[in-house]
């Protein structure tokens, strides 16, 4: 499953995050992103409706690829897989978690943002991390030492992505994508402007697919 995760990713490297207070609109977000061209979609264990809105994505969005995130303990990871999750996130590196999202054989991206914590994941037999918080860890200097030193290492960076700064994480050869909540704005959201959340999600497509060309 590892091996299609990364084949999705390297299409299209971007991981779009979906924060809902009922199932009803985390569909119609995630809907909206695949629509605009982004099937990865990470739903946030950060509402009290966070489960139930991951199982409505999975059950009813079958274009999406639907994972949790934010997500905190070996439990909620548990949770997580049973509602349907195929990949794990994490904004920390708990051994815990890792465990039980590779006993079910789904991919899990723990969060790091220093030497000593990716230092970490190589030994757990790690080689995907998510980079959090990206912009205020450093950014994209940071990445760069730290791909230099820890160089079988991929990076999923997530905080502080935006379309302003997008093109210049995806240059970075260790980058395998980047996670973001700028696609999906509350702002339009509670207006019901799910066009809009398409909208972003193509522009966002369209500078990836350029970093991408010119990286090469």
């Amino acid at each position: 499953m590892k091996s299609e995760f990364d084949r999705l990713l390297q299409q299209t490297p971007l991981i779009a995050l979906v924060q809902a207070d009922g199932a009803d609109t985390a569909v119609h977000t995630s809907r909206a992103l695949v629509a605009g061209g982004i099937p990865m979609i990470e739903v946030l264990f950060r509402t009290d409706a966070a489960l139930e809105c991951l199982a409505a994505v999975a059950r009813e969005v079958p274009d999406a690829v639907a994972g949790a995130g934010t997500v905190l303990s070996a439990a909620q990871a548990e949770a997580a897989l049973d509602a349907g999750a195929k990949f794990i996130v994490s904004p920390g590196l708990d051994e815990e978690v890792v465990s039980v999202a590779r006993s079910a054989g789904a991919p899990v991206y723990p969060g790091v943002c220093t030497a000593t914590e990716l230092q970490r994941a190589y030994n757990l037999g790690l080689d995907t991390v998510k980079f959090f918080p990206a912009s205020t860890a450093g950014g994209v200097p940071a990445l760069k030492a730290l791909s230099s030193v820890f160089r079988t290492m991929r990076f999923i960076p997530t905080g502080g992505v935006s379309p302003a700064n997008l093109a210049d994480f995806l240059a970075i050869p260790a980058v395998l994508a980047c996670g973001g909540s700028w696609l999906t704005p509350a702002s339009l959201i509670q207006q019901g402007d799910f066009e809009g959340v398409s909208k972003l999600a193509r522009e966002a497509v369209s500078i990836s697919d350029k970093a991408r060309i010119n990286d090469q």
